[in-house]
């Protein structure tokens, strides 16, 4: 369900994507990601995560403190209304290239050119700090020119106490909501041919949808500010369970149809650049 820098399993995954006016920041959008990791690898692994925006900065990293259920709150939203379905048709002031920040339990590694990681690696505890295919890394310098790429570096002990990642960003594409969701867990680039296993709940939310849309989300009175401004009031979204497959890509979906709330219209998104 995610790309991943060597061998491991990952079931449960929760995606999130909302579209919204921050009275601070502006258009933005806000990517939430959380899933159960089982590092199989013989030493640390890490996530591998493209996302649609070259103005990325550790401040863009939200903490999700001691709401750690937030992600589940909006699972239970949507599952509440029924709506499983089985269908689906700026870098910061940072003035290094590669930047290196602790976020929950992971270290974290952004990068606009992902060749560039392998020099930056020495900045990340050894403890987490896991050998990486430069084929892998190749792949997204070629493929997603335009993207920034988070290299999330985990233990297995820190895996299993991760919080949510949510993150903000002034998007390439503000009415083009993208989740990433390729995946490859051997540590070598990911089969864009290939069927893949399934097992996410796939979660959108805009500012502008018209009154009554989506399912409001019960987040708790005691969150902080902060935290709460980047979250939404209701969202929409689907299931797909394990059992079955998809083509290897990313979920997207267009605000327009987001508006609409017509979730036939989620796409698999694959790299384009050479295809």
């Amino acid at each position: 369900m995610c790309i991943s820098t060597g061998e491991a399993r990952f079931s449960g995954t929760i995606l999130y994507c909302g579209r919204q006016h921050h009275p601070e920041h502006g258009l933005i959008h806000v990517v939430g990601y959380q899933n159960t990791a089982v590092n199989l690898a013989d030493g640390p692994n890490a996530m591998l995560l493209h996302l649609p925006t070259r103005q990325l900065g550790h401040g863009q990293f939200v903490s999700a403190g001691r709401s750690g259920d937030l992600l589940q709150r909006m699972v239970a939203a949507v599952g509440a209304a029924d709506a499983e379905d089985d269908g689906i048709a700026w870098m910061g002031a940072d003035p290094q290239p590669v930047q290196v920040f602790e976020h929950d339990v992971y270290t974290v590694l952004l990068a606009s050119d992902p060749t560039l990681v392998p020099a930056a690696l020495h900045r990340v505890p050894p403890h987490r700090r896991p050998a990486l295919d430069p084929d892998l890394l190749r792949f997204y310098a070629e493929e997603f020119p335009d993207h920034t790429i988070a290299l999330c570096c985990f233990d297995n002990a820190d895996a299993q106490r991760a919080r949510p990642l949510l993150v903000w960003y002034p998007p390439l594409d503000p009415d083009r909501l993208v989740l990433p969701a390729l995946d490859s867990h051997t540590g070598g680039p990911p089969d864009l041919d290939a069927d893949v296993p399934v097992d996410h709940w796939v979660l959108f939310s805009t500012d502008e949808g018209p009154s009554g849309w989506g399912v409001p989300v019960d987040h708790p009175r005691s969150m902080r500010h902060s935290l709460r401004a980047f979250l939404p009031d209701a969202v929409v979204g689907r299931h797909y369970p394990p059992g079955r497959t998809l083509p290897n890509g990313d979920f997207a979906i267009s605000h327009e149809d987001l508006l609409s709330a017509d979730l036939d219209r989620i796409e698999r998104l694959r790299p384009t650049r050479r295809r």
